[in-house]
């Protein structure tokens, strides 16, 4: 069953939760540049740092208990992401960074898919035409020259397969966060994978321990800023929005890199990059246009105009 639009005031809530993630995850990759760590080290630490917080805290509140189910399916929405983690990080050490991004970047068509074949739910046409939007901005971002001589090795396969699990992620948030308060989901997520990171730096013989003062506030800022900040925003808004819509406004996560890296890294953006930004936003702002005011669930046909749809297809 689809999930239930949520009330104006909860929707415009949620949005502006969602934005907040936005900015939050958007430092992501400028404190992984400055960490300077192995990428599945830094994606460990990325877990471990806010379970820290957010078991203590969760095993502290008096809030409702979930059902083992739900807390199962929470915890298998966490081990997935943690995979997704491990792919990206390793895919960025087998082939270039544009590519890699470019088809990581898949993840809210993967979505859109998951949600039309596995939840039935019908995305309209401004969704699709959004994500084009969207997903054309990604490819000027990362220049489309860089993708010339593409030839697809297991550095684009892991990438590929992270997107995917990325996209499984953000299904299983929404359908448990409409059940589940998002500190318990929270908790369960990044407990079950950090523990899973912790089990595949040590079968991979990789440090946990030893890193100069610099890296370790990188990989502070990276738990604390980018993932519980960032995810407990964004797994607040996916308990009131549709995956399929939030996924595409992620994609302004790159938009806020690019952004940061200009003072941060001393890396200035191309007239290739600032035009991808601007059709991002574009996409973004198609998927959610007009959607606020009817507080519909962006991406989804009204119930009243599916009804008109299948009778337009049967007569």
């Amino acid at each position: 069953m689809p999930v239930p639009p949520p009330a104006p005031e909860h929707r415009l809530r949620a949005l502006a939760a969602l934005w907040v993630g936005v900015l939050c995850i958007g430092w992501s990759a400028i404190f992984v540049k400055l960490a300077g760590v192995p990428g599945v080290a830094s994606a460990f630490y990325r877990l471990l740092i806010p379970a820290l917080v957010l078991v203590p805290w969760r095993l502290a509140w008096d809030g409702p208990r979930p059902t083992r189910r739900l807390a199962l399916i929470a915890m298998a929405g966490g081990i997935i992401h943690a995979a997704n983690l491990v792919l990206w990080n390793s895919s960025l050490m087998l082939t270039s960074a544009a590519v890699a991004t470019l088809l990581a970047y898949n993840a809210p068509l993967w979505v859109g898919l998951g949600a039309l074949i596995l939840f039935r739910e019908r995305l309209t046409r401004g969704y699709w035409l959004g994500l084009g939007f969207a997903m054309a901005g990604i490819a000027v971002l990362m220049d489309l020259g860089a993708l010339s001589h593409l030839r697809f090795n297991a550095g684009e396969l892991l990438a590929t397969a992270g997107g995917v699990l990325y996209a499984g992620y953000l299904l299983i948030t929404q359908r448990v966060r409409s059940q589940m308060d998002t500190l318990t989901f929270m908790a369960l997520s990044v407990a079950s994978g950090a523990l899973v990171l912790w089990a595949a730096n040590l079968a991979l013989g990789i440090p946990l321990t030893g890193y100069p003062l610099r890296a370790w506030a990188a990989l502070a800022g990276l738990g604390l800023v980018s993932h519980l900040a960032g995810w407990l925003a964004i797994n607040y808004a996916l308990g009131h929005l549709k995956a399929a819509s939030v996924s595409v406004s992620l994609l302004g996560q790159v938009v806020v890199t690019t952004l940061l890296a200009i003072p941060i890294l001393g890396e200035i953006p191309a007239v290739h990059q600032v035009l991808g930004g601007l059709l991002v936003l574009a996409g973004i702002y198609v998927v959610n246009r007009g959607q606020a005011g009817a507080g519909r669930c962006p991406g989804l046909r009204p119930p009243a105009r599916r009804r008109e749809v299948a009778e337009e297809e049967l007569n």
